[in-house]
């Protein structure tokens, strides 16, 4: 696939290849909202990054589940544009991931209501404490509000800087019966 090319080639750059702008939008005024997040794996489901449910862009999800993401990786010349559905992932998997990160990030995910206001940083690091404490003899478990989305793609774009502003570009949009068209765009 040609993702899995590109991306193997941005890391073996020394890119952070995992890195993506994701893009939702308020379902009331139809505002756009756009922030990095790191995507940790994607496969016949989609793209798949982690998050707090009550955060803003999972709740922009939750009223419209349509997103686009797009990787750049700058040393490459190159980006990745990703439409489509997302949805979220079983607790089983949030479960195995949220177990596979550092411990330090489990507490911060657990201590934090993220993008809710919070009084000051101090206050963030004393819920931390908090938890440290309390579970510093067993396995900080995952938050009920946490866990994964995974973004499925219903198109790509493929684009690579040329000289003189001569991009390549590539749509690849869903076949009917499977497989993927084609079509080579202008810059």
């Amino acid at each position: 696939m040609q993702f899995q090319r590109w991306f193997s080639a941005a890391a073996a750059a020394g890119e952070l290849a995992e890195a993506a702008a994701l893009a939702t939008s308020d379902p009331e005024s139809g505002q756009p909202s756009l922030r990095m997040v790191l995507v940790k794996g994607w496969d016949h489901r989609g793209f798949r990054f982690f998050s707090n449910y009550g955060s803003r862009k999972a709740r922009e999800l939750a009223a419209n589940p349509l997103a686009a993401l797009t990787f750049y990786w700058p040393a490459l010349g190159r980006q990745v544009r990703i439409e489509g559905a997302v949805a979220r992932l079983p607790s089983s998997e949030s479960d195995a991931y949220f177990a596979s990160r550092p411990r330090g990030s489990q507490l911060a995910a657990a201590a934090s209501q993220q993008s809710r206001p919070i009084a000051s940083r101090a206050d963030l690091t004393r819920r931390v404490g908090a938890l440290e404490k309390r579970f510093r003899d067993s396995a900080v478990p995952r938050p009920e509000g946490w866990g994964g989305m995974a973004l499925s793609p219903r198109r790509y774009e493929f684009w690579q800087q040329g000289e003189d502003r001569l991009h390549d570009r590539f749509l690849y949009l869903p076949e009917p019966g499977g497989g993927w068209l084609v079509e080579r765009l202008q810059p």
